[in-house]
């Protein structure tokens, strides 16, 4: 306990050595009994004639916690703005807290899917929000990183390559595009969605041992096949093959013996990550790095 009070103290202090950018809250879409905020980080040398790149940021824990205010998701939002993004970090419904099954091999697949569908649908509509308020926010739409960690990450990817299986009517989300994605312990529920149309240059982090999200294409927390909440995924191995076919650009840390401890912020190599998207989203290079390290 002591080791990790002392861990979130010395993010608090880190991000205080920030230039500070400037903070505004917004709520992008109210559902049922749950208010869904988001907050706009700005670059503190930010013009109002400017037009930003955005990194949209979905956080971890497994849809029953996590929040968009942690001090590791405000360091990350500072970062990005430090690094000319706006950053957008969002609230979303958590749709397995207080939930008897939690989100594991005795959570239906079919609760599963619906929570999939949820979190894809808020992402949806925080892309959605900064579309419609780009020019007060200073977002260029064209250039919105999609990113986000674990239950997070699963939202995002399957919000940006799957929309037309989770999303009943596409119509309010015929103009929302995205350029690129930053996944942390990611999966989606089908790699073969992603085309030759849709691939977008992809940085992932995940460890091949990884016993929540699959690395490769296995069952969600690896559940027996016997099991209710028994459901294949596509991990961040398979959507790299498949980027690797599709000749597309990625960047792929893999931790060999690695845990779902990669859904962490990895803050010591976010000067790859930045520089990978300026590459290859802003300057259009096709670069495919794969980097391996040994979990010590």
């Amino acid at each position: 306990m002591m080791k990790k009070i002392a861990f979130y103290l010395l993010l608090l202090i880190s991000c205080t050595a920030f230039s500070q950018a400037k903070v505004t809250t917004y709520t992008y879409a109210i559902k049922g009994k749950d208010t869904l905020k988001m907050d706009v980080y700005t670059p503190k040398n930010y013009k109002k004639t400017d037009s930003l790149p955005v990194m949209l940021w979905m956080h971890g824990g497994g849809f029953v916690g996590g929040d968009r205010t942690y001090p590791s998701e405000v360091k990350l939002a500072q970062l990005s703005a430090e690094n000319g993004y706006l950053g957008v970090f969002i609230s979303y419904r958590l749709t397995r807290k207080g939930q008897v099954t939690g989100f594991g091999c005795d959570c239906p697949k079919s609760e599963k899917l619906l929570t999939f569908k949820n979190a894809a649908i808020d992402f949806l509509d925080a892309a959605k929000f900064i579309h419609q308020n780009r020019v007060m926010l200073g977002a260029d739409t064209t250039r919105i990183i999609a990113g986000g960690s674990s239950a997070g990450a699963e939202g995002m990817l399957n919000a940006v390559y799957m929309r037309e299986y989770f999303v009943d009517d596409l119509k309010p989300y015929q103009n929302i595009k995205f350029a690129g994605v930053f996944s942390l312990a990611g999966a989606m529920v089908n790699a073969d969605y992603i085309t030759m149309t849709n691939a977008l240059p992809s940085a992932f982090f995940h460890g091949t041992e990884d016993n929540l999200v699959p690395f490769g294409s296995a069952p969600h927390h690896l559940c027996a096949p016997s099991r209710v909440g028994y459901l294949m995924l596509d991990g961040s191995a398979t959507i790299v093959e498949r980027l690797k076919k599709l000749e597309k650009p990625f960047y792929f840390y893999k931790v060999l013996g690695g845990k779902h401890e990669l859904s962490s912020i990895p803050f010591d190599h976010l000067d790859d990550v930045f520089t990978f998207f300026n590459q290859t989203v802003f300057n259009r290079e096709v670069i495919q790095t794969t980097k391996i390290v040994t979990k010590i």
